[in-house]
Protein backbone atom coordinates (compact mmCIF):
# COMPACT_ATOMS: atom_id res chain seq x y z
CA UNK A 1 0.00 0.00 0.00
CA UNK A 2 1.34 3.41 -0.97
CA UNK A 3 1.36 6.43 1.32
CA UNK A 4 0.50 8.64 -1.65
CA UNK A 5 -2.85 9.65 -3.08
CA UNK A 6 -3.73 8.72 -6.64
CA UNK A 7 -5.65 11.40 -8.54
CA UNK A 8 -7.50 10.20 -11.61
CA UNK A 9 -7.76 13.17 -13.95
CA UNK A 10 -7.87 14.47 -17.51
CA UNK A 11 -5.86 17.23 -19.17
CA UNK A 12 -8.96 19.43 -19.61
CA UNK A 13 -10.48 19.06 -16.12
CA UNK A 14 -10.37 22.39 -14.28
CA UNK A 15 -11.53 20.82 -11.01
CA UNK A 16 -8.66 18.34 -11.25
CA UNK A 17 -6.04 21.02 -11.82
CA UNK A 18 -7.39 23.10 -8.94
CA UNK A 19 -7.29 20.12 -6.57
CA UNK A 20 -3.76 19.19 -7.63
CA UNK A 21 -2.54 22.76 -7.04
CA UNK A 22 -4.13 22.67 -3.58
CA UNK A 23 -2.46 19.33 -2.82
CA UNK A 24 0.91 20.70 -3.92
CA UNK A 25 0.51 23.78 -1.70
CA UNK A 26 -0.47 21.53 1.22
CA UNK A 27 2.58 19.34 0.48
CA UNK A 28 0.44 16.20 0.14
CA UNK A 29 2.12 13.63 -2.10
CA UNK A 30 0.09 12.29 -5.01
CA UNK A 31 0.37 10.50 -8.32
CA UNK A 32 -1.70 11.45 -11.36
CA UNK A 33 -3.39 9.02 -13.75
CA UNK A 34 -4.88 10.50 -16.93
CA UNK A 35 -7.97 8.43 -17.68
CA UNK A 36 -7.77 9.33 -21.37
CA UNK A 37 -4.22 8.04 -21.72
CA UNK A 38 -3.72 5.19 -19.23
CA UNK A 39 -5.16 1.84 -20.24
CA UNK A 40 -7.89 0.67 -17.89
CA UNK A 41 -8.04 3.94 -15.95
CA UNK A 42 -11.39 5.12 -17.35
CA UNK A 43 -12.91 1.72 -16.64
CA UNK A 44 -11.63 1.83 -13.06
CA UNK A 45 -13.07 5.32 -12.52
CA UNK A 46 -16.39 4.16 -13.92
CA UNK A 47 -16.36 1.12 -11.62
CA UNK A 48 -16.12 3.31 -8.49
CA UNK A 49 -18.47 6.06 -9.72
CA UNK A 50 -21.62 4.22 -10.69
CA UNK A 51 -20.63 3.95 -14.36
CA UNK A 52 -19.61 7.62 -14.70
CA UNK A 53 -16.19 8.90 -15.75
CA UNK A 54 -16.16 11.53 -13.00
CA UNK A 55 -12.87 13.27 -12.30
CA UNK A 56 -11.15 14.05 -10.10
CA UNK A 57 -11.49 10.66 -8.48
CA UNK A 58 -9.01 10.26 -5.65
CA UNK A 59 -7.82 6.95 -4.21
CA UNK A 60 -6.56 7.26 -0.65
CA UNK A 61 -3.61 5.30 0.76
CA UNK A 62 -6.07 3.05 2.65
CA UNK A 63 -7.89 2.22 -0.61
CA UNK A 64 -10.85 4.52 0.02
CA UNK A 65 -12.18 6.55 -2.89
CA UNK A 66 -13.48 10.13 -2.98
CA UNK A 67 -15.05 11.74 -6.03
CA UNK A 68 -14.41 15.44 -6.61
CA UNK A 69 -13.41 16.01 -2.98
CA UNK A 70 -12.45 19.30 -1.42
CA UNK A 71 -9.00 19.67 0.09
CA UNK A 72 -10.64 19.76 3.54
CA UNK A 73 -12.34 16.41 2.89
CA UNK A 74 -9.04 14.86 1.86
CA UNK A 75 -7.19 16.27 4.86
CA UNK A 76 -9.90 14.95 7.20
CA UNK A 77 -9.77 11.47 5.65
CA UNK A 78 -5.98 11.37 5.74
CA UNK A 79 -5.96 12.46 9.40
CA UNK A 80 -8.46 9.74 10.30
CA UNK A 81 -6.32 6.99 8.73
Amino acid sequence: MSDRLTVYSTQWCGYCHRLMRQLERAEIAFDVVDIEVTAGAAEYVMSVNGGNQTVPTVVLPDGGVLTNPSLAQLVDRLAAA
